[in-house]
């Protein structure tokens, strides 16, 4: 049996996998480049088969608790006034600020941390793994796991350079603390100009809102761990705008030491595996934040991989590959994304007309109903992998 597993990333898909594999027997280590699990976030869904696997975690009832309760979308205009609302209230799922999931996973989850550090190289044979850190020495492990994020280390180290896999979507984001004052109650408020977007995400059931940046762009040249870069990115896109509530919402922003900068991006493999080294979350297949899906994903993919390598007792050429089988359809559908992006950010103002005047529409909220109930009705029940072992 492959008994000793590395799970690089500390986020969802990393602490969900180590739940998993502990409770079947392995042994896990996640080794996660902050000095901590990392709090911050926007809001995640968690739906469909991953409201299964958090039931089966014994954490959905603390996932319904910390709900974000937020309604849906509203755009204003430059005078703050509502000119188009979007119901996106699902009663089969639930929002959770990503920061809350990662604390509920950590709870339930047995495992050896490395926190400050990262991995520098994998030599693997038949036998393991030889795994390089940054500062702790080197291990060896019968299996890697890379959940590690759409930049992920272990997929460049073992499958290769980054723009193999990543496709950009023509945008970048931000999001950082914001003024709870500046926007509505369990309403995510978002302002347009051309090509751009401002909002303000405000949960019911926390004091502290979220602030968002989203802008139109052709490939950027950056280092992607650069925070004080990508604050004079976004600081560069908006600072000359004072309509709306931009100019306190970038304040607010560019004051938060969690700032979070990135590419609207998707990750595309054909495998998600090479020899002992398998990749998990966004590491693999990021459907972007546009997607909504990255939880669903992330749990669903985690519980999958884990009860593979259950089933098939460790076998990891037997296990990689069903992994794969079985995951591939979900991650193929959530991929299609459909007009989400040109919903949020027109790249006219025609387009914002035109946006505003279908959002009024009840036929609008009737599709986003009618769509969540037959996503519902398609789901499948998870297979059952086996009892934890004792």
């Amino acid at each position: 049996m492959n008994e000793r597993i590395l799970i690089c990333g500390g986020s969802i898909a990393g602490l969900a996998l180590a739940h998993w594999l502990t409770r079947y027997g392995f042994r896990t280590t996640v080794v996660e480049r902050a000095p901590a699990l990392r709090t911050g976030g926007n809001g995640v869904d968690v739906r469909a088969q991953a409201v299964e696997v958090a039931e089966r975690m014994g954490i959905m009832s603390r996932v319904r608790e910390l709900a974000t309760d937020v309604r849906g979308m509203k755009f204003v205009d430059s005078s703050d006034r509502a000119v188009a609302r979007v119901d996106t209230l699902d009663p089969a799922s639930v929002e959770i600020m990503r920061g809350d999931l990662v604390a509920l996973l950590d709870e339930v989850t047995d495992t050896e941390y490395l926190f400050n550090d990262s991995v520098r190289r994998l030599e693997q044979d038949d036998d393991g793994v030889l795994v390089t850190f940054e500062q702790a020495p080197a291990r060896r492990f019968h299996l890697v796991v890379g959940a590690d994020g759409m930049h992920s280390t272990v997929r460049r180290l073992a499958f290769g350079p980054e723009e193999r896999f990543v496709r950009f979507k023509d945008h970048y984001f931000a999001f950082a603390n914001a003024d709870a004052s500046l926007g509505e109650d369990r309403w995510v408020t978002m302002f347009n100009t051309p090509g751009r977007m401002t909002g303000i995400y405000r949960s019911g059931n926390h004091a502290q809102a979220k602030a968002y940046f989203m802008f139109r762009s052709v490939p950027l040249k950056y280092d992607h761990r650069d925070v004080a870069e990508h604050k004079r990115l976004i600081g560069e896109r908006f600072a000359g705008d004072g309509a709306w509530r931009i100019r306190e919402l970038l304040d607010s922003a560019l004051a938060d030491p969690e700032f979070y900068f990135d590419a609207l991006g998707q990750v595309r493999m054909t495998s998600w595996h090479n020899g002992r080294i398998a990749l998990v979350g966004d590491a693999a297949w990021c459907a972007s934040p546009a997607s909504g899906a990255g939880a669903e994903l992330a749990l669903v993919g985690a519980y999958r991989l884990a009860g593979e390598l259950a089933a098939a007792d460790g076998d990891h050429r037997t296990a990689f590959r069903r992994y794969h089988t079985v995951h591939r359809p979900l991650v193929d559908r959530k991929q299609q994304i459909g007009p989400n992006v040109r919903i949020m950010i027109p790249k006219t103002a025609g387009g914002r007309f035109v946006r505003d005047a279908v959002a009024r529409l009840p036929l609008m909220n009737a599709i986003g109903g009618l769509d969540r109930r037959l996503q519902a009705r398609n789901t499948a029940s998870l297979p059952d992998y086996r009892h934890p072992r004792p």
